[in-house]
């Protein structure tokens, strides 16, 4: 498992793919900067940075670029057949490479989000976005792993799911939100460091419970597509 974990975070770090992580991060560390440089008062910026790009945009778009390129990549260019040829269970192919996407996802994020937090109002308010950025990490990293086996087009499939169901429904239909891992996530932030800058839509045990069905039950279904992988490169 360490070697496919190896391999995987190598391959990761070595694509194009990777540095499409990075302007996201830093434009939302350098509009809290800009902000707090300018004497803008966090009420009317900490909001939009921290929840509306932080939340909203960064973690699912750096999530679905690292989730689905794990497994994704090498997948299309056809090296998913020498993995699959190895005598190994499927899970200990699947939860090493779901463990380097929660890894990278988590610690892109978590740590902008983190220096925000604290420019916008505190160190408590930081370490909640932080530690629930990383929760929500965990349970997108486990959807677009599982989409990337599911479907020939999982960023576009991602997409819609990011921005139509959690951006557009999300905003406008409250039904939505149950099934919003965006809502989760700032949901848990709230409850760690309450402050008028973040607003859970959606109850604690809910988000709590619905984190972790998301996360084992998408799992699950990963290693059950890539049990039935065909060396032809499809799922029967």
């Amino acid at each position: 498992m360490s070697t496919i974990s190896w391999l995987t975070a190598r391959g990761l770090f070595g694509r194009r793919r990777f540095l499409l992580l990075l302007p996201l991060p830093l434009l939302v560390v350098g509009l809290a900067v800009l902000a707090r440089w300018a004497g803008v008062s966090p009420t009317h910026w900490g909001g939009p940075v921290l929840v509306g790009l932080g939340l909203a945009v960064v973690l699912p778009v750096v999530a679905l670029i690292v989730g689905t390129g794990v497994l994704g990549s090498e997948i299309d260019d056809g090296t998913i057949v020498h993995i699959l040829t190895k005598p190994l269970p499927r899970w200990q192919i699947v939860l090493p490479k779901l463990a380097v996407a929660i890894g990278v996802t988590a610690v892109t994020v978590a740590i902008p989000l983190y220096v925000a937090g604290v420019l916008a109002h505190s160190v408590r308010l930081g370490l909640a976005l932080a530690a629930a950025s990383a929760v929500g990490a965990i349970a997108y990293s486990a959807f677009f792993l599982a989409l990337s086996l599911v479907t020939r087009r999982p960023v576009l499939l991602g997409l819609v799911y990011v921005l139509i169901w959690e951006g557009l429904l999300g905003n406008y239909v409250s039904g939505t939100k149950v099934l919003s891992i965006q809502q989760y996530v700032v949901t848990l932030a709230d409850r760690l460091a309450p402050t008028s800058l973040l607003n859970g839509s959606v109850s604690v045990p809910v988000s709590i419970a619905m984190t972790v069905i998301i996360a084992v039950g998408f799992t699950v279904l990963a290693i059950d597509r890539l049990r039935s992988f065909s060396m032809a490169g499809e799922t029967s």
